[in-house]
């Protein structure tokens, strides 16, 4: 009996504790579910941010002349736009456009590529594992040939290209007006007419806040420089082919490459606020001072004395316009994100339980900022729009501004100082001295004018530079060109499928004739260019030695689709003739 009865207790014990478990189990799941949840964080939004950005007053000399103006200023633009419009327009595909830029290399380096699938750009919505966000940067620089500056793209130009968005996004320093310029390739794809315009320059600068590119800091979880990052990338896409060029597998020297090419970037604006803001409107000796030890730097830098003449003298200048509350130096690097934290051990599983909703796609343009703010809110400390401050605050004795003027310069550009005063150093420090007080006027630094300012003192005549001149390019735009609403019997219908692409928005003024507001305009310019006839006269030209001469280009996706076209019995390259009068159209 005493047995039965403590059994019989043990099953009522066991039954309460049942009971008793249910409610906990809920309570527990309840709790995790709560603890699992993406978290939402409250943020300004993107636009209220751009325009905190752009009320902001123009305080120091550097914002008067460098402004953060949409378009760059009169008469300067980007190093991108100099080298579509050198090589007649923009490639396609993305693997082809990288290797027009790298084809200047003179070494004939491999290109410096990127991928992320779970970034914090604008269109992080649209790039996945399957079909990644492409990061490229040029690093490399051109030797100085005779007669002409080569230029110096590394740590100047930046690409950014999401597949699915359809949309390169450029970084790309102006030289002559002494700023990054930021730029959006929209349409970018096959059956698409491209077009190149300067993006809004607030939206951009809340998350590149130095108005220079930003990185993420090491150990760069985001990028396929993490193997289990790079896993992912091979298992969506199904092989571990390049894509676009840029390979799946990246050992971690490839972000910290990427990395240090960005920091690069980053001090060239600084570089500008030390010129200008450190030596003021009025510091023309000053800015002579700093030149002359950036160069001394540039000559020997282990010879360099920080505490030498040349140092003490630039020092005694920079005291006399410091400002008083000193010079930042932005905060370039944006806090390293790991974006497979969340799938891992236990709150993993869970969040993997209670929440399995499709990925938002966001924004697919970079002007696109409703469906991006849709987006869930990152932590603050992971938001690359959270005001970051400053690295460091430089005063009167640094002696950064010199570094950053002497890293600009190429070491081609030394050699040609040396060739030029006859391998006597003394000889270029007495140019800096004799040039002109009009010389050191405020103004942003250039490269290239200080190098021919110096080289005709040495007696030798001025360079040429590439990208000194905008005569030969198109008018800048800002977000793109306005469509064209053709009626379906008009005669611009054929050109918009086969020509546009390339001359309408062509940074090249010359290629630039198909550019215009209204079909009227458009029409007007075709019919003032009568070799466009002569170039879509493939009956007579094809076979011959004029073949190549005809459009489209022979090797371009508009060539292609224009070709099946006639194949098809369509009479389009007839109707575009057409429109074009002859010699003899009377």
């Amino acid at each position: 009996m005493q047995g039965r009865g403590n059994t019989r207790t043990q099953q009522i014990g066991k039954a309460r504790f049942g009971a008793s478990l249910v409610p906990a189990l809920v309570i527990l799941v309840a709790v995790a579910w709560w603890w699992s949840r993406p978290a939402q964080h409250e943020s300004i939004s993107i636009s209220e941010r751009a325009a905190q950005i752009a009320e902001r007053p123009a305080e120091r000399l550097s914002d008067r002349l460098i402004p953060q103006t949409d378009l760059p200023p009169q008469g300067t633009r980007s190093l991108f736009d100099h080298l579509l419009a050198e090589n007649g327009g923009l490639p396609y595909p993305f693997e082809e456009l990288v290797a027009l830029i790298q084809s200047y290399d003179p070494n004939g380096g491999k290109a410096s590529f990127i991928q992320i699938p779970d970034g914090r750009s604008l269109l992080k919505g649209q790039a996945d594992f399957a079909k990644p966000r492409i990061l490229y940067a040029a690093d490399f620089l051109l030797p100085n040939r005779a007669g002409q500056l080569g230029v110096a793209p590394r740590g100047q130009l930046f690409l950014g290209f999401v597949e699915n968005a359809a949309e390169i996004e450029v970084i790309s320093y102006n030289e002559f007006a002494g700023r990054f310029e930021f730029q959006l390739v929209k349409d970018y794809r096959a059956d698409a007419v491209p077009k190149i315009v300067y993006a809004q320059r607030g939206i951009c600068l809340t998350c590149h806040q130095g108005a220079a590119p930003i990185f993420p800091q090491r150990p760069w979880n985001e990028t396929n420089g993490q193997p289990e990052i790079a896993q992912r990338i091979e298992q969506a896409r199904g092989n571990a082919q390049p894509y676009h060029g840029a390979p799946i597998h990246n050992p971690l020297a490839a972000p910290e490459r990427f990395d240090e090419l960005t920091d690069v970037a980053n001090f060239i604006p600084v570089t500008q606020e030390l010129w200008l803001d450190g030596c003021g409107l009025e510091g023309l000796d000053c800015r002579r001072q700093m030149l002359k030890a950036a160069l001394s730097f540039l000559w020997q830098p282990g010879d360099f004395l920080p505490d030498g003449e040349l140092a003490q003298a630039l020092r005694a200048q920079q005291r006399m316009y410091w400002p008083e509350t000193g010079i930042g130096v932005p905060e370039s690097d944006i806090a390293n994100r790991d974006p497979l934290a969340d799938q891992r051990g236990f709150a993993g599983w869970l969040r993997g339980l209670f929440h399995d909703e499709p990925k938002r796609p966001g924004a697919r343009s970079n002007e696109d900022l409703d469906a991006f703010e849709s987006l869930p809110k990152l932590p603050p400390e992971l938001n690359p729009q959270t005001p970051r401050g400053d690295r460091r605050t430089l005063s009167a004795e640094d002696l950064d501004g010199a570094y950053g003027m002497a890293q600009q310069f190429t070491p081609a550009d030394l050699a040609l100082l040396e060739t030029a005063a006859g391998y006597d150093w003394a000889a270029v420090e007495q140019a800096v001295d004799a040039l002109p007080p009009a010389f050191f006027e405020a103004a942003p630094f250039s490269r290239v004018r200080s190098m021919n300012a110096l080289l005709q003192l040495l007696g030798q005549p001025p360079q040429e530079y590439c990208c000194d001149t905008t005569e030969h390019l198109s008018p800048p735009i800002v977000g793109g060109l306005p469509p064209l609403d053709l009626a379906a019997d008009s005669p611009l219908q054929p050109y918009a499928e086969y020509c546009f692409a390339c001359h309408r928005g062509n940074p090249a003024a010359r290629l630039n004739f198909m550019a215009g507001k209204t079909e009227a305009e458009v029409l007007a310019q075709i019919k003032d260019t009568p070799s466009i006839r002569d170039v879509l006269d493939w009956d007579r030209y094809l076979g011959t030695a004029k073949a190549g001469t005809l459009m489209p280009p022979l090797d371009s996706p508009q060539r292609a689709a224009l070709e099946a076209a006639q194949a098809e019995g369509e009479p389009a390259l007839e109707e575009m003739r057409k429109v074009v009068p002859s010699m003899f159209d009377f």
